[in-house]
């Protein structure tokens, strides 16, 4: 039996020696090799973090200290040492342990967090409630891996170094070293700083100072400033110091003795403490640490060399958008790309490549990419905008006042649009079409395979104002793809099979569910027209109206919310029109959606040939075939 084993909770691990915590980070490590290389799953970014967990559950007692995780995938470690390490083999599957903080999962998962730069504001909160009530547990947020990029983080850390409340900041940093000269002064710094004596002996020297006849104030004002001169020149945590904080860095992350005595000092302090941690991203495996962005987040690989086992499929819309983005920035200079720290993700490292002084990673600020977009398009430029869906979410005010009020000529790329599969409702895309369409000014449109997502970036471009272009994560239909690129009408649907008893009405890959299901339907002798959508806002007024009129029933099949969706907007188009006799079956999700496999996701939500079906038989199609 090993020592993972033995922890059922955390405070087992203090019944542990230094070299038995690293007996045990080394099985940790090779438990999430394990899962995640049949997973998938953030795997660089928990290794990084193990010696880093460790400490913080044996300096704080969860769950009645509150430890916030930042940027959640970083939380598997936590996982494990939290009484879930016999469910850690299901983690991102359905039904499974969720790949992120889950707190109807656990009593330790104090606030859930799928996106980033949100753990100082939370715990801040979580601080101030215990402070009104009165009681007396620790707050610690931890945050890391781009997060302190993201301005909620330093409107939260503004908030917490003016309020004086105690809560502590740990900063995960894996993106730097430590200079030893540095880390030495910083120790030194430390020490002197949390011993409980330094602030009576600067208080002491202050009074002395100012008793010197005649001369005592001017003195004590001179050696204040030469202390601040020398912090300037010594402490590299300067910005936190201004901001209010006690600031405690930088340590090595993986030294497991030096991150629990750095981590007891900041639990004894009083006020907020900001504890700055560098880590290594993939420690301890060394594919990951050699490639540390490929490993970050990933499907399922060989743990012996490494390696993403691929299978063959088409290329994925994100690829099929890069590569058309780049063919078009070589035949237009005005074109540039924007992503919030996602170059890879968003299909733009190759652009980024080709184009580097036309590609702008903002790091994780959606809201400033959006406005420093509507910047750039009044500047002259064509800027595109690669944001994963659910993360549009935060720059919605800048796409309404900044982009769409003003028309700026600006594209937003949606990637990730519907479901994504294993990381779950915080990441699923299915609430942008809710939030663009009702947007005035806005074109929202979405191909239904990947040659036709290559004709719709072509119009965006060519399109005199705001638009937004929505599309999946997964691969294309595999169809072929034109050499010449043309403008698609905005606002014209495309009609892919006639019909007079019902209507299909899909957008994005649903159109290909929907031709699939009026085969089946023709089967039974039902006859179903088919429409590709392509545009949710303008409508296709004319062609919706001719279909309506005709079939009478009409079903709706959309990779998103029911809850303002293409269909919501159809049953509006219907009220709008006065087409009181026509019936309609909406088929999407109802709100937020479990994590899972894509295809399992869509069957359950009725979004299949099967699903389509059902609807029919609740508009009574084949009863009505049947008699005729």
């Amino acid at each position: 039996m090993g020592l993972l084993e033995k922890i059922q909770e955390p405070r087992d691990l203090r019944k542990l020696d230094f070299q038995e915590l690293n007996m045990l980070a080394q099985e940790i490590r090779e438990e999430m090799i394990k899962v995640v290389s049949k997973n998938g799953g953030h795997l660089a970014p928990n290794l990084g973090v193990v010696e880093l967990t460790l400490a913080l559950h044996r300096i704080f007692d969860s769950p009645q200290d509150k430890i916030v995780w930042d940027v959640g995938h970083q939380t598997y470690v936590h996982k494990l040492l939290t009484g879930r390490l016999r469910q850690f083999k299901t983690i991102r599957q359905y039904k499974g342990l969720s790949g992120f903080p889950k707190r109807g999962e656990s009593p330790h998962d104090s606030f859930e967090t799928g996106h980033s730069s949100t753990s100082i504001s939370a715990a801040v909160g979580y601080a101030k409630a215990r402070d009104v009530l009165r009681e007396k547990h620790h707050v610690v947020a931890v945050i890391g891996d781009g997060a302190m990029t993201g301005g909620m983080a330093y409107e939260a850390l503004n908030h917490a170094g003016h309020s004086e409340t105690n809560v502590i900041v740990v900063l995960n940093d894996n993106e730097m070293s430590i200079s030893p000269n540095v880390g030495a002064m910083s120790t030194y710094l430390n020490r002197l700083r949390t011993d409980p004596l330094y602030d009576k002996r600067k208080e002491d020297l202050e009074y002395l100072l100012k008793r010197i006849p005649g001369i005592g104030n001017q003195v004590a004002k001179l050696a204040a400033k030469a202390k601040d001169s020398v912090k300037y020149l010594l402490v590299p945590g300067l910005l936190f110091e201004e901001l209010g904080f006690t600031y405690l860095g930088p340590i090595d992350g993986h030294d497991q003795a030096c991150v629990e005595q750095v981590l007891d000092q900041a639990k004894n302090k009083k006020g907020p403490v900001l504890v700055h941690v560098v880590t290594c991203k993939g420690k301890g495996y060394k594919p990951a640490e050699e490639n540390p962005d490929v490993f970050h987040g990933l499907g399922p690989f060989d743990p012996e060399t490494g390696k993403v086992i691929k299978k063959s499929a088409p290329p994925t819309y994100t690829a099929v958008f890069g590569e058309t983005l780049c063919k078009l920035a070589k035949d237009n200079p005005k074109i540039v790309a924007i992503t919030a720290a996602m170059p890879s993700g968003t299909g733009l490292k190759e652009f980024a490549r080709e184009f580097p002084e036309r590609f702008f990673d903002v790091g994780i600020a959606e809201q400033h990419a959006v406005t420093f977009a509507a910047g750039l398009s009044f500047g002259g430029l064509k800027p595109v905008v690669a944001i994963y869906s659910t993360f549009y979410q935060r720059a919605y005010d800048q796409v309404l006042h900044d982009v769409c009020l003003q028309r700026a000529n600006v594209v937003l790329a949606i990637d990730r649009a519907g479901i994504v599969g294993d990381d779950g409702p915080t990441h699923h895309g299915v609430f942008d079409i809710s939030f663009f369409r009702i947007i005035p000014n806005l074109v929202l449109m979405a191909p239904k395979d990947e040659n036709e997502l290559r004709h719709m970036l072509y119009t965006a471009l060519k399109y005199d104002g705001p638009v937004a272009l929505r599309y999946p994560r997964s691969v294309g239909q595999g169809v072929a793809q034109d050499n010449n690129l043309t403008e698609i009408p905005i606002g014209k649907a495309e009609v892919l099979r006639d019909g007079r008893d019902v209507t299909l009405i899909g957008i994005g890959p649903m159109v290909h569910t929907c031709l699939q299901a009026a085969q089946e339907l023709s089967q039974r002798g039902v006859d179903a027209a088919v429409i590709n959508l392509r545009y949710i806002n303008p409508l296709d007024r004319k062609l919706l109206s001719h279909y309506a009129r005709l079939t009478k029933k009409i079903i709706t099949l959309e990779d998103h919310s029911l809850k303002g969706g293409m269909g919501s907007a159809i049953l509006e188009f219907l009220e709008e029109e006065g087409l009181n006799g026509v019936t309609i079956e909406r088929l999407g999700y109802p709100g937020f959606v479990d994590q899972g496999p894509i295809s399992q996701l869509l069957s359950i939500h009725g979004l299949s040939i099967k699903g389509i079906m059902q609807a029919a038989e609740r508009l009574r199609l084949f009863r009505n075939v049947a008699q005729s």
